[in-house]
């Protein structure tokens, strides 16, 4: 069954920009090759962590939101894991309330752009 799905994860601030777009690229090409649909992205850029990770008190924050199969999470949480660049992560599966705030979030957000 296809869930929809939302991961935040923080890369290490020693990144340069184009390090941070090639980790981003690669985990959106990953989720792509397990059957994922993207449906949002957004970049929060470089900010203050609530506590230091190994010794680092910045870290560049990303957001997926995503549907797939349930059984492909483990496979890419696997890779964030693997992923030295990767301090911490977070998936959480989304159910029909938090979706539909997330698309009227997007939505007003959208509409302030304009």
């Amino acid at each position: 069954m296809v869930n929809q799905y939302e991961t935040v994860f923080i890369a290490t601030p020693v990144l340069s920009e184009v390090q941070m777009k090639e980790a981003v690229e690669k985990y959106r090409a990953y989720l792509q090759e397990h059957g994922a649909e993207i449906v949002h992205e957004e970049s929060w850029g470089l900010r203050k962590l609530a506590y230091p990770i190994q010794k680092k008190s910045t870290g560049f924050y990303h957001l997926f939101e995503y549907k797939v199969e349930g059984e492909a999470i483990k496979n890419i949480e696997l890779q964030y894991r693997r992923d030295e660049r990767v301090l911490r992560f977070l998936t959480m599966k989304m159910d029909k309330h938090a979706v539909a705030y997330a698309e009227k979030k997007r939505k007003r957000t959208e509409n302030k752009e304009d």
